[in-house]
Parts: C-alpha cells; structure tokens; sequence
C-alpha cells in the first residue's frame, strides 16, 4: 500500500470509527408529570434504550429505522452536535428540563433548555417524545399482555390512537408483541383482531 493510499485508508477508517461510535442523549425532567423523569440514547446504528430512571438496570430497547435514526441524526448535525445555547429568551412556563447530548469521535457536548424557539431543536425534542411515547405504549401493553387480559383492549387502543395520529417510533418493536396476542386464544376476540390488524399495517405502511 503506497503513502497516499495509506494515508486514505486511515481516514476513511477514522471517520467510519466515528460514525459508528456516535450517539446522542435525551432526556426531560418535570416533577409531577407521568413520568417525571425519563430518557432515551440513540446510537448511530439505530440501537436505541428507553428508562425512566438513570439507573435503571433494564431498559427497554428498540430499533429505529435507517430513515428514523438519519432524521434524528441530521438534525443533530443541524444544531452543531449541540456546541451552542438553545434556550429561547423569551419568557415562558415551565415545560420539563431539557437536555441533549452528542458524543462521538472523542467529542462530547450537551445543552440544556427548557423551551427553545429553534425550530431543528423542537422538530429533535418531538422525535424523543415520540420515541418515549411509543416506549412507554409498549411497556404497557406487555403489562397488560401477561397480567391483565381484559386491559388488552384499552392498550391496544392507545396504540391504535398514536398509529393514528403518527406519533409512533420504532413502530416494529411492537411486532412480536402483537403477533403473541393475535394468535393467542385466551386474548378476546375483539383484541385478536385489533392486534393482527395493527400488526399487518406496520408490515405494510400506506405510501
């Protein structure tokens, strides 16, 4: 390997070393809403984990899709990987704490906010909440799966609303979950259903 193409080599490899080491932190604290903590890690690879408490020792994980996890990324790189202020002067209520964090490639920086009038950075703090709402969706139905079967319905119905109302992330997380109800007899009728149904559209989402 002659110098130039070494030199090449090193820097591709450098940059794919990054890349792949890279990820980005959310989290929202306020005291009195439900739940009053919770955060989520997404990494370059789509890999991402959800807990409501810092050290929580099982979170629940999840995969996002390339086109989820380059959204979420690009607008990271839009805000500068978070090197700069993002709370807004203006004078507002109280909406949760904020905080971003970006790591990757040695660097590490992180921001906190409460409201800021950014629109990347709102566009960013929906896709968490997305990706929280759809976590804790999915944390409820397995709880009602194994030991509630007359709650079944109610949850499937709250994800049906947020499928509906495209307020999902990560929708194939649920995928094993619902084929385990639909094919289960001891679910009723009515929630089998609703659950192969559901199942069927995140196979096949409408253009």
């Amino acid at each position: 390997m002659n110098s130039a193409w070494r030199i090449c080599w090193l820097l591709w490899s450098a940059t794919a070393l990054v890349a792949g080491d890279a990820s980005v932190f959310y989290s929202k604290t306020f005291p009195g809403s439900g739940p009053p903590y919770f955060e989520v890690r997404v990494a370059k690879t789509g890999d991402a984990d959800y807990r409501e408490a810092a050290d929580e020792a099982s979170p629940l994980k999840f995969q996002l899709s390339e086109e989820e996890t380059a959204t979420v990324f690009a607008l990271v790189e839009k805000l500068d990987y978070f090197r700069h202020p993002l709370e807004s002067p203006a004078k507002v209520a109280f909406m949760g704490t904020k905080l971003l964090r970006y790591e990757g490639g040695g660097a590490k920086n992180e921001v906190k906010f409460n409201y800021s009038d950014d629109a990347a950075a709102q566009t960013l703090v929906v896709w968490f909440d997305r990706m929280a709402e759809s976590a804790e969706i999915h944390i409820d139905l397995e709880r009602a799966a194994k030991y509630d079967h007359l709650g079944v319905m109610k949850a499937l119905n709250t994800l049906a609303d947020a499928m509906e109302d495209h307020r999902m992330a990560a929708a194939a997380q649920f995928l094993p979950l619902l084929d385990r109800i639909a094919t289960n007899e001891k679910y009723m009728h009515t929630a089998r259903t609703l659950a192969a149904d559901m199942a069927a559209a995140i196979r096949n989402p409408k253009k």
